[in-house]
């Protein structure tokens, strides 16, 4: 089992890039993402890892169990979608697109502004999002392994009755 959570993670890790389409977007797992002051970037994608924004984003920005850091005055033309990060954003910062952020915090500088609609779900409880279907599957196999043995057990028949 081992082995293969090992395999999994790595061919995870390698084909990460190739969902990276243009030459201007970014993917990362553990690594943190920087856009250097006059950069561009277009999409970013990033799972255990933080965003630090110094220059500006074209696309949009998906992070999970990180953090999204913008500089002020800089901006992120797309959509943030979050779970488990935290979003600071600087004096005069905006985000052109939509923002949601579950199990996180949206922190907006003076002057920051968030151009479309803002649904902030800051209680922690939400971590439990990714996992949901694997706990219903866990639940429907445990109920049916229950069902099965208490069906499957013979109560012991007593050669002469029950004398007593």
């Amino acid at each position: 089992m081992r082995r293969l959570l090992l395999a999994v993670g790595l061919l995870l890790v390698s084909a990460l890039p190739a969902f990276a389409r243009g030459s201007e977007d970014r993917a990362s797992v553990g690594n943190d993402i920087t856009i250097a002051e006059g950069e561009t970037a277009g999409d970013i994608a990033c799972l255990f890892c933080a965003v630090h924004v110094h220059g500006d984003v074209r696309g949009d920005i998906a992070v999970m169990f990180g953090r999204i850091e913008v500089d002020p005055g800089h901006k992120i033309a797309g959509d943030v979608a979050a779970l488990g990060a935290d979003m600071n954003l600087g004096e005069g910062a905006t985000v052109g697109g939509d923002v949601a952020i579950a199990a996180g915090d949206a922190n907006l500088g003076p002057g920051a502004m968030i151009h479309g609609s803002r649904m902030v779900l800051s209680n922690r409880i939400w971590l439990l999002l990714p996992f949901a279907p694997l706990l219903i599957l866990i639940g429907l196999i445990w109920l049916i392994v229950y069902l099965v043995r208490r069906n499957r057990y013979q109560f012991p028949a007593y050669p002469h009755g029950r004398g007593f």
